[in-house]
């Protein structure tokens, strides 16, 4: 996950800015980042993405927070570009409310020239998750009523994202009912707003919640089978060696 960015301090309540919904000038943001993604189109367009983007989703997220639960944060629009990446911005912007007591899923929402998309699950499962994930799957009882919170994440038009692995793993018969399932390193349902020329904020707000509600069923039993990493954070995913080039 990118570093936090830090956030500025809460505004009293009496001061506090409403959340009013995203204006066609956050996704217009997004689709001249994607034809200029540099240095000088962010600082030109600097205001716009404070107060448009990255404003508004704090907003929301911050009001939603007060419904639901959970901490906000927000992620930094640079890359890191320590790790060569294509781009030094990020052509959305993301955020998520967190819950570490008890800990379960967090709740995610970006902002993209494509619109609002909302969702929630696993990413990037850790060694010991995907241990205590491939246990719940192959179990008979427990396996199939994944396959029925899947089932119906899809019935309601949620999208899911797993990024498997290219075969079942080692350990596991090819054959196995639930394949599929055990070849995910992620799991996630979550679905797309359109932008278009501006998305209100009741429109937002239903949507991202709505969205949030419709992928309980798969979150709940991710918490329920699968929990947060035990591992020391630099345990969780050992960067391997460099390779040197030869010759």
């Amino acid at each position: 996950m990118p570093a936090q960015q830090p956030q500025s301090p809460q505004p009293a309540d009496e001061d506090k800015i409403p959340f009013a919904g995203f204006t066609a000038r956050a996704f217009e943001w997004f689709s001249g980042l994607e034809q200029d993604n540099s240095r000088a189109y962010f600082t030109a367009t600097r205001e716009r993405y404070e107060t448009d983007v990255r404003g508004a989703l704090m907003l929301m997220l911050q009001e939603l927070s007060g419904t639901v639960g959970g901490s906000v944060r927000v992620f930094r629009q640079q890359n890191d570009m320590r790790f060569a990446p294509a781009s030094p911005y990020k052509t959305r912007t993301y955020g998520v409310l967190e819950f570490t007591s008890p800990a379960k899923a967090r709740l995610y929402a970006d902002v993209s020239a494509r619109g609002v998309y909302s969702g929630s699950g696993y990413h990037r499962l850790t060694s010991d998750q995907q241990t205590r994930y491939r246990a719940a799957v192959v179990d008979d009882q427990i396996g199939a009523r994944l396959l029925d919170a899947l089932a119906t994440a899809l019935d309601v038009g949620l999208e899911l994202i797993s990024d498997d692995l290219s075969s079942v793993p080692r350990g596991y018969p090819r054959d196995h009912p639930r394949a599929e399932l055990l070849q995910h390193r992620s799991l996630l349902a979550g679905r797309l707003l359109p932008g278009g020329s501006g998305i209100t904020r009741e429109k937002a707000l239903d949507h991202v919640t709505g969205s949030w509600r419709a992928a309980a069923p798969v979150t709940s039993w991710l918490d329920e089978h699968v929990g947060p990493s035990t591992l020391a954070p630099r345990e969780r995913w050992p960067r391997r060696a460099a390779k040197h080039a030869s010759g």
